[in-house]
């Protein structure tokens, strides 16, 4: 999926992996809809606003009120604010960038350091911009989203700055020579909105109101060119698409071989329109042509003179054909003729191995590939028209993320963790064994500890696997929590536990993570099997998984939790509404619930090439038959439920948390409520929020499920 897609829809599946503005009010409410709740769809309505004022005052007596709540928060805010964590950082030029947060700088520093010190393992950092000041001194509750540089100067940046975590956010150009923002540079207001450099003068954009069309998922309808010194409202109109389709993004490649600019248009979630632009150093030249690709590719940019992509489907071409989720490079010069005779497979999949990633540097590609769940990492280079592949030599028992990769050095930055193994940062280059640069010490004692991998049978026979955490000598059955996602592509793959299944572990729990359908882990048919009218499958997976935890006598229903956020939200609330029994507790996270209105809300309409379109009345009827909200039954027991959003979600509407919880609470169920009032999709807006909370949930889990068992 293209870069504004991307991360736009990461922020919580990264925290949830670890496990532990403006807000737009409703795109529309149905004149003829009966719901009794629809009033707490009004984001900062005021009997919304007091409603939740009275549920979070009642969650956190109940939850902070906790005699372990406040050692449990101490030791996630240790953890997140730790001064020997690894300073993860990108690679510009002869020094590298980082983004780091602690006790001191909860909402952060972008701070600089020599690329020599660095891999030395001995960085001397140089503060660029003090988030915590500027938002002290700005009056703003500002949170950093990234920032765009120019290359290869790295000098004049776009930063990203959103109030309260929101996806929406003021871009801003700052001068990281002089450590300031350029007076009278580029600046755009609040939006969704996205953008490229072309040059110093010019930028492409695509921003989603204040003037500029907007599609009905609330994301860019037109791409601009905006010329230094002039007003965004004057800049010229470059590409446009209409309101049905998700969005408009701009793509730049800036390389040694040239720089291509690129529209990237997507008529729905998983399906793509990539448009050469040609030179924009005059605007009279543009004359945008579509490449010759498929519409269900996903885009990767350019190697060289070669455009890489991802194939969702086989594609044949020239009597070849490229089996779906194989990495293949086309011919620049080919696709603009029309011709994919050139067209070539790099990196093969199979039944059990997907695609996770691919990094462009100077000559090499590395490409993060998964073979049941456990990663490897495979440079690519070229040789004329050969393409030989080498196996980068690290653990297959972990997973493996490129952290830094440009297409102006040959230099790679690594990470590498499990689950019960700390992270380590390796650099890379060229056919050099890969060099350790920082390894995080161990936050918890793994001695009595043990990941394994185990396998789950689903309804209709398919084999599921999933990970548990616990203790290697401890008898079961134990309080166990089960997270899953399974949607959009998303793979949950290894990764060192966080505070909040450290907690859990350390208590006495054991921990799981499913890998259904709907998510990555095996290529483009392990998501495509539970799209639209098959997402049941995916919630089959999930209960098979949680039966076999049972079954093989690791938990009990009583003793068995499950936790979900967003589309895992959506997973979680399927699980209780379907199959009660099976589950003891339930936290659901900045969730999807009402899926016969979900379109209609924020960025929802975006999602109907995962879900299906509530309009169309047989897509209704599969939606009909699992959405959470409309198969609540009041005289049904269900576990108890701490269901907790954001206000300043702008992503995943709150009302669906608000109007679940209105209406379990009104038949008598037992259900915990909180609602951060900022902190975007992933509920929390710095990392005194993240800390919160984890020891919230981590209450609730141990409140239902191990004291209890205490009983």
């Amino acid at each position: 999926m293209i870069k504004y897609v991307r991360r736009y829809f990461s922020v919580w599946f990264v925290f949830a992996i670890f496990l532990f503005g403006l807000i737009p009010t409703v795109n529309s409410i149905a004149e003829d809809n009966d719901d009794p709740y629809l009033w707490l769809e009004e984001v900062l309505g005021e009997a919304a606003l007091a409603w939740v004022g009275s549920k979070n005052q009642a969650s956190s007596a109940r939850l902070v009120g906790d005699d372990r709540f406040a050692s449990i928060q101490a030791a996630a805010l240790e953890v997140y604010t730790a001064t020997d964590r690894i300073p993860y950082a990108v690679q510009t030029g002869e020094t590298v960038r980082n983004f780091w947060q602690d006790a001191e700088h909860v909402r952060g520093i972008l701070r600089s350091a020599s690329l020599e010190s660095y891999l030395a393992g001995e960085p001397v950092w140089e503060t660029l911009l003090d988030v915590d000041a500027l938002a002290e001194q700005e009056g703003e509750n500002w949170v950093y989203k990234g920032s765009d540089c120019l290359v290869p100067e790295y000098r004049h940046c776009i930063l990203m700055l959103s109030r309260g975590g929101a996806d929406a956010v003021v871009l801003r150009e700052f001068d990281a020579e002089s450590r300031e923002f350029v007076e009278g540079g580029f600046f755009s207001s609040e939006a969704k909105q996205s953008v490229e450099w072309v040059d110093e003068d010019h930028l492409l954009i695509g921003k989603a109101g204040d003037g500029f069309r907007v599609t009905e998922s609330g994301y860019a309808a037109e791409l601009r060119l905006w010329q230094r010194g002039k007003p965004l409202k004057e800049s010229a109109l470059v590409f446009e698409v209409p309101s049905s389709h998700v969005l408009i993004q701009p793509a730049v490649t800036h390389s040694p071989q040239g720089d291509f600019a690129f529209a990237i248009s997507l008529p729905a979630f998983f399906r793509e329109e990539v448009h050469y632009l040609g030179d924009l150093r005059s605007v009279e030249e543009i004359h945008a042509q579509r490449l010759a690709l498929p519409e269900d590719i996903d885009w990767r940019g350019m190697f060289d003179d070669q455009v890489l992509a991802l194939t969702r489907s086989p594609w044949t071409t020239g009597g070849t054909t490229h089996a779906a989720g194989a990495l293949v490079a086309v011919p620049f010069a080919n696709l603009l003729e029309g011709d994919f005779s050139g067209a070539k497979t790099l990196v093969e999949p199979t039944p059990t191995r997907a695609i996770r990633g691919v990094s462009v540097t100077r000559t090499n590609l590395y490409v993060s590939v998964m073979d049941n769940v456990r990663m490897q990492l495979v440079r690519v280079s070229r040789d004329g028209n050969a393409w030989p592949l080498f196996e980068v030599p690290f653990p297959s028992t972990g997973s493996l993320n490129v952290v830094s990769a440009n297409r102006h050095s040959d230099l790679v930055f690594v990470n590498f963790e499990e689950f019960l193994v700390p992270d380590s940062l390796y650099a890379l280059q060229g056919d050099a064994e890969p060099q350790v640069v920082a390894q995080l010490p161990s936050r918890f004692d793994v001695g009595d500890l043990s990941a394994r991998q185990a396998f789950a049978t689903s309804a209709d026979g398919t084999s599921v696997p999933y990970f548990l955490i616990a203790g290697k000598d401890t008898d079961g059955p134990l309080p166990t929590l089960l997270y899953g996602y399974g949607g959009f592509e998303i793979s949950l793959t290894p990764s060192y536990l966080g505070p909040l299944a450290v907690e859990w572990l350390r208590a006495g729990g054991a921990y799981a993570i499913a890998n259904i359908r709907g998510g990555g882990e095996f290529g483009p048919a392990w998501h495509q099997a539970a799209l639209k009218e098959n997402r049941q499958r995916a919630y089959d997976d999930f209960a098979a998984v949680a039966e076999h935890l049972v079954d093989s006598g690791v938990t009990t229903t009583s003793q068995l939790g499950i936790y979900g956020g967003s589309n895992g939200g959506l997973l979680v609330g399927v699980a209780m509404t379907q199959r009660p029994e099976l589950y003891g507790a339930v936290v659901c996270a900045v969730p999807l619930l009402d899926m016969l209105r979900y379109h209609k809300l924020l960025a929802g309409a975006s999602w109907t090439g995962e879900y299906g379109d509530p309009e169309l009345p047989e897509e209704r009827a599969w939606l009909s038959a699992y959405s959470p909200y409309q198969n609540l039954a009041e005289d049904d027991e269900y576990p108890a439920i701490f269901l907790t959003t954001s206000t300043r979600d702008d992503r995943v509407h709150p009302g669906h948390a608000r109007k679940m919880a209105a209406k379990m609470i009104d038949a008598g169920h037992e259900v915990v409520y909180y609602e951060n009032t900022e902190g975007g999709h992933s509920a929390a807006a710095n990392l005194k929020q993240f800390a919160k909370r984890d020891a919230l949930v981590a209450a609730f889990l141990m409140q239902e499920l191990m004291d209890e068992e205490d009983e």
